[in-house]
């Protein structure tokens, strides 16, 4: 099968396009902008292009399958090339549907939790040499990469993102794999810029519930009243498990989960990692793994990439850093690192560069969100306003929404630097949190 990527440089799609190349397929893609690790992963694969840009030259009539990222505009001169020939277009999420729809898939969506659920899946699976095909959204250890798509699987395991699955596909990415196996980890209002209220955002929820197949399975939180809700108007038939944060307590710095078989300890902390770990246990009881089993394997789990990562220091200061960015997420990174560290001085660093995330709209969201923290910083940079052609926010709007007064604000990236390099990295613990990199900060020294 011939394959051409628009837009192969993004972290999902140049590691489908790798999967692709592992299956045998004949792949090629064009891209305006690619950084690493997509540019030596594509190059390790020879499927880098040769030169950045858009060749509509490359498009002929003998491609079997056009596959569109979202990083290509709808006025792509490849697209409107391929839309001439007439050639079949894909966004990525169709494309895997269109790779699993003989097997059994099994979607994990919701707001917060959902990479870090599949990711515990996944390694479970993988523990007990369980081979199923996937695509998760982080870089597991032991994975060589985020997509697998063989012919000999019965099973594909997905990461569903409500998020838009391409420019010319405006329907959220979940809803194109109808799922037979389902779960539901939570609903908090994000991407504030796609859906601009909070009832447009739950009803991508709703539609994904009403995509579950006929007889099918979903697991759901039973703790975030929203999914309840959504979960209880489902109209469709489909067999309900909720499940709810398990009992746990923490012993010399370390979890330990209280079972029926004892206590198991963890690698991984905070309460919202319990909850997800609850969710990943009942998935993988639907495969047929047994409770014991799981919890033999999920010991060894450390976490997903940026998830409550930790981050080996030249110091050896105790530092992790985590993707939150979103209200709900911050507001569980921060009550689980000040549960976890309950004795040490606590600094709490939070970037701000999504649209939504700089929205004076959607700002109120994190009332509250860095409380506990001994030192609480917030960084966005004005710069990135205006790129994004969005109106200046000052400082002390920022604290108002956050409801902190004690919050150190920082809109220069030169003097959030100073500041973090006058600071003792050795003394006390670090919790940085972005979608992004602090305005290239370097978390090792």
């Amino acid at each position: 099968m011939k394959t051409h990527f628009i837009a192969i440089g993004g972290s999902a799609m140049h590691n489908l396009a790798i999967a692709l190349k592992d299956k045998g397929y004949e792949v090629s893609g064009s891209d305006d902008a690619i950084f690493e690790p997509s540019k030596s992963r594509l190059a390790k694969k020879e499927i880098l292009p040769e030169e950045l840009g858009w060749f509509p030259e490359k498009i002929t009539s003998d491609i079997d399958a056009i596959i569109l990222g979202m990083h290509a505009h709808q006025d792509n001169p490849e697209l409107a090339k391929a839309k001439e020939l007439g050639l079949k277009i894909y966004s990525y999420p169709e494309f895997l549907y269109e790779q699993s729809k003989t097997k059994t898939r099994v979607v994990i969506a919701g707001s917060h939790g959902k990479t870090t659920i599949t990711s515990m899946i996944l390694h479970v699976l993988n523990f007990h040499q369980k081979d199923v095909d996937y695509m998760v959204g982080a870089q597991l250890a032991g994975f060589d990469c985020m997509v697998k798509l063989t012919e000999d699987s019965d099973f594909m395991v997905l990461e569903g993102d409500e998020y838009l699955s391409s420019p010319i596909d405006l329907r959220s990415k979940f809803l194109l794999y109808q799922p037979n196996i389902a779960l539901m980890s939570g609903i908090a209002w994000d991407h504030i810029n796609v859906f601009k209220t909070f009832d447009d955002y739950i009803e991508q929820f709703r539609k994904f519930v009403a995509s579950i197949t006929p007889g099918g399975v979903l697991v759901y939180n039973e703790e975030d009243s929203e999914v309840v809700k959504v979960v209880e108007n489902a109209e469709n038939y489909f067999r309900k498990i909720p499940y709810k944060t398990p009992e746990y307590e923490i012993v010399n710095g370390k979890v330990h989960l209280k079972t029926e078989m004892g206590d198991i300890p963890l690698s991984v902390f905070g309460a919202h990692n319990l909850l997800n770990l609850e969710g990943a246990r009942h998935i993988c009881h639907t495969l047929g793994i047994m409770d014991e089993d799981f919890y033999d394997a999920i010991m060894s789990f450390k976490g997903a990439s940026k998830r409550l990562e930790k981050v080996e220091r030249e110091d050896k200061g105790i530092l992790y850093k985590d993707f939150a960015h979103a209200p709900s997420k911050v507001k569980a990174v921060v009550k689980a690192f000040c549960e976890q560290f309950k004795n040490e001085k606590k600094y709490g660093f939070l970037e701000l560069h999504t649209y939504s995330s700089l929205n004076p709209v959607f700002l109120e969201q994190y009332d509250h969100a860095m409380d506990g923290l001994d030192e609480a910083i917030v960084f966005y940079s004005e710069d990135a306003l205006k790129i994004k052609r969005m109106e200046p926010i000052s400082p002390e709007l920022i604290k108002e929404m956050f409801k902190n007064e004690n919050l150190k604000v920082f809109t220069n990236a030169e003097e959030l630097h100073a500041y973090w390099d006058l600071l003792d990295k050795t003394q006390g613990v670090y919790m940085m949190m972005s979608s992004g990199n602090f305005g290239g900060l370097d978390l090792t020294r």
